[in-house]
């Protein structure tokens, strides 16, 4: 099993130390940083399973940090434990306030924070069905809400949102690169829904590149095109410069011969019940695939719906 990671941010390099020595020897993968500016870019690089942050810091203190944090729909999971050297009661609510989930005061006894680190990461655990890079909801979620919606007979639209050429940019970039693609699609598709869908659609993250939202049909057009041209906006900045002027990427295939592959673009396939009844989840997924080979087969990106009528 892999080990989680902690994010220690304090400006102070002996307690940073400390906590690091008493994480570690419980097995901890720690991280550090010295302000909250250090924290935030830590976090987006590579973001941990729990954040321990001092109260009071230089440039951006712990409610500063946790603030800015939970306004980040993609970061806002992150279970923050505050730290704080004062017993007034004032820090302790404007760490909760700012949205820490836990505080410990300093001095702290190791078995005590320890206590509330295993404690902390125990209840982040219990969402198990989110997408643990999105924080998305997951294939269990997905499913419960289109059957829900099939079997209260309603009209609904699901978008399979699929990135193109993901593998060859993953492998010219590394996982790390591959997964801010996979979190920056999911702000697109987080923006969109706020700004173009309706107050109940649902956003889910099937895995890898691999997205789905559930709308209704009057808004599945608005919404798809809304998403195509703002991730098309997003994908130059994923790339070096000088992939981003050629606007392709150079490489070889197995035999050794160079290829030339553009940059990522998005496949929407849409499937409604709006012309033709649909009474089973399987149904959704295989219209699914069959519009996603289709979209696919198509250059950049695009977004295909299902037209059929019942009687075609």
């Amino acid at each position: 099993m892999a080990k989680k990671k902690i994010l220690i941010v304090d400006d102070e390099p002996d307690v940073r130390d400390v906590i690091r020595i008493v994480l570690e020897a419980e097995e901890y993968e720690t991280m550090e940083a010295s302000n909250g500016e250090e924290g935030l870019e830590k976090v987006s690089k590579r973001p941990p399973d729990l954040i321990i942050l001092d109260f009071m810091m230089p440039q951006m203190n712990g409610p500063e940090m946790c603030q800015a944090l939970k306004k980040d729909l993609l970061l806002r999971h992150i279970p923050v434990i505050m730290l704080t050297g004062r017993g007034e009661l004032s820090d302790k609510v404007k760490g909760i306030d700012a949205g820490a989930d836990d505080y410990v005061l300093k001095p702290f006894e190791p078995t005590e924070l320890i206590a509330r680190v295993k404690m902390i990461l125990r209840r982040a655990e219990i969402d198990l069905d989110a997408n643990p890079l999105t924080r998305l909801p997951g294939n269990v979620s997905i499913q419960n809400e289109i059957e829900g919606r099939i079997e209260e007979n309603k009209l609904f639209a699901v978008c399979y949102i699929d990135l193109d050429k993901f593998k060859v940019f993953n492998d010219r970039y590394g996982f790390e690169r591959g997964d801010r693609a996979i979190q920056e699609t999911a702000r697109v598709l987080i923006k969109g829904t706020q700004i173009r869908g309706n107050k109940n659609d649902f956003i889910g993250h099937i895995g890898g590149d691999d997205f789905v939202i559930v709308t209704t049909p009057d808004i599945a057009d608005t919404l798809c095109n809304y998403i195509i041209k703002e991730f098309d906006k997003i994908v130059p900045t994923l790339y070096d410069e000088e992939d981003r002027q050629r606007g392709l990427i150079m490489g070889k295939d197995r035999k050794g011969n160079t290829i030339q592959t553009p940059l990522l673009t998005v496949s929407i396939s849409v499937v409604t019940n709006e012309n033709r009844k649909i009474s089973h989840m399987a149904e959704v997924a295989q219209i699914g695939a069959e519009l996603k080979e289709y979209a696919k087969s198509m250059e950049g990106s695009v977004y295909v719906k299902e037209r059929r009528r019942e009687d075609s």
